[in-house]
């Protein structure tokens, strides 16, 4: 949920928010929330790691996306592309995306801070993918564009239109059960307060009632509906466990507390037949 500042989150409710007012609300919060985001969490996430979570489960590890090297991969709602540039390390032949003009600019300085080419970076919806229809073997988003769209099917459907048969599409999403917690890493986040099944997204607002940040909630079963719509097989549903010796706590609802009881992440990892 957006942290960056209170004056983006004078107003806190649930309610039904539009495909324009999450865009418009989204866009300008990552290109107002970039630079405090990068700097909070720029050394956790490294300028060319992998990381699926806040629980630390590196690709490089987990091996989520099977073998990369030589292979056409695009990174869904890329941020500061570290991922890609981890990606690009490997062999892949990467292109990254993001809703955020800032947050692409992130990007490009860390690529200009480094002796590696520079990464092909590209400002995108991901509802509206502007790539050729079996363009690539590999899409991957941490985190990244599916929870801050209004219509996540379409974004499904979009990523299956560009994947080759075969191909492997992989992502990382807060895990729906935190949606029935209060977003607090303590004792307090840990009583349930909402309806799992409560589907209005989460938005925070200005005093007129203007959205600020959207972000919207789907049950584990709507992911696979959505999935299976866009003739997507899933092939695994991993939930990393918040490590013992990382005391680390990320944003108000991953915590090493709540991290030993509830599940923080949601990764689904899905393959176009």
């Amino acid at each position: 949920m957006g942290e960056a500042s209170t004056d983006w989150r004078e107003f806190v409710t649930r309610r039904q928010a539009s495909d324009e007012e999450t865009v418009r609300a989204n866009r300008r919060w990552w290109d107002g929330a970039s630079d405090w985001y990068q700097e909070e969490h720029g050394a956790f996430l490294g300028d060319a790691r992998f990381l699926w979570g806040p629980e630390g489960l590196y690709e490089d590890e987990a091996h989520l996306l099977g073998a990369v090297t030589g292979k056409r991969v695009l990174e869904v709602g890329c941020g500061a592309a570290q991922c890609s540039r981890w990606l690009a390390k490997q062999g892949a032949d990467v292109v990254a995306f993001d809703l955020s003009w800032r947050q692409l600019q992130h990007a490009r300085r860390i690529d200009e801070a480094s002796d590696e080419p520079p990464l092909q970076l590209v400002q995108a919806d991901a509802t509206v993918l502007p790539f050729a229809d079996e363009s690539f073997d590999i899409a991957c988003s941490a985190f990244g564009a599916v929870p801050f769209v209004a219509d996540s099917a379409a974004v499904m459907r979009e990523v299956a239109r560009v994947l080759r048969p075969g191909g492997r599409w992989v992502f990382a999403v807060p895990h729906p059960f935190r949606w029935c917690l209060p977003d607090d890493g303590g004792e307090g986040g840990l009583r349930i307060r909402d309806s799992y099944f409560d589907r209005r997204p989460y938005v925070e607002q200005d005093e007129n009632g203007v959205a600020t940040y959207v972000e919207h909630h789907r049950t584990l079963g709507d992911r696979v509906r959505e999935l299976t719509a866009a003739g997507l097989v899933l092939l695994d549903l991993v939930e990393p466990e918040y490590p013992e010796d990382m005391d680390e706590q990320w944003g108000g609802g991953w915590s090493k507390l709540r991290g030993r009881l509830v599940p923080g992440t949601a990764i689904f990892v899905t393959e176009k037949r």
